[in-house]
């Protein structure tokens, strides 16, 4: 686990969505929620107003909720806003 946090944390958002990419097409359910929910994080973090990865990680986090539901619509609300609608 440690490792994953260190590797995450420190790369690049294409690389943590081309890993999030490649696990979901192996097994969607490989990779635990909150590992899920970090990698996305980061990757939003590092690119705030690009409306694919928010729109993205707002579906993975609808996934598995309803404990993040909040968040996902915040994030699609933000992606709304970027796009200019309502």
């Amino acid at each position: 686990m440690r490792t994953f946090v260190e590797r995450v944390t420190f790369a690049p958002a294409d690389e943590i969505l081309a890993v999030l990419h490649e696990i979901a097409a192996e097994d969607w359910m490989a990779m635990p929620p909150w590992a899920r929910n970090l990698a996305f994080r980061l990757a939003c973090l590092q690119r705030p107003t690009d409306v694919a990865i928010l729109r993205e990680a707002a579906a993975d986090l609808l996934s598995f909720g309803p404990d993040w539901d909040a968040y996902a619509y915040e994030l699609q609300n933000r992606a709304d806003q970027i796009e200019g609608r309502s």
